[in-house]
């Protein structure tokens, strides 16, 4: 019984976490560090508004990499409408679509 009261030995023979602390602490680990934006030149930017272009026009499907803080983010689908003045796309996928800003793409490919 004495080793209990010594240090911290009271607490560490008593210790548990609820399920919402634990769900909260991972949460925390996970959106502790964001990623950086990495940062895509010129040569770059024209690859992915050539593919951006050709599935606008010729209808095919195109994978996108989009940039998230914490995630990998793919979205896949055609592009239908290109604002240039709203600098963003409209990808359709089955019978959903999303805006996407030109900011978030990273990589686009066919």
């Amino acid at each position: 019984m004495a080793k209990k009261l010594e240090g911290n030995g009271l607490f560490e023979s008593s210790r548990m976490i609820l399920p919402e602390h634990r769900e909260a602490y991972n949460r925390y680990m996970t959106h502790k560090d964001p990623r950086p934006k990495p940062v895509i030149d010129e040569q770059e930017w024209q690859q992915i508004g050539q593919a951006l272009q050709d599935s606008f026009n010729q209808h095919l499907p195109i994978t996108l990499d989009l940039y998230h803080p914490y995630e990998d983010k793919q979205a896949s689908g055609f592009v239908t409408v290109i604002n240039v003045f709203r600098k963003e796309i409209k990808l359709r996928y089955d019978d959903d679509w999303d805006w996407i800003k030109f900011d978030d793409i990273i990589a686009a490919r066919i």
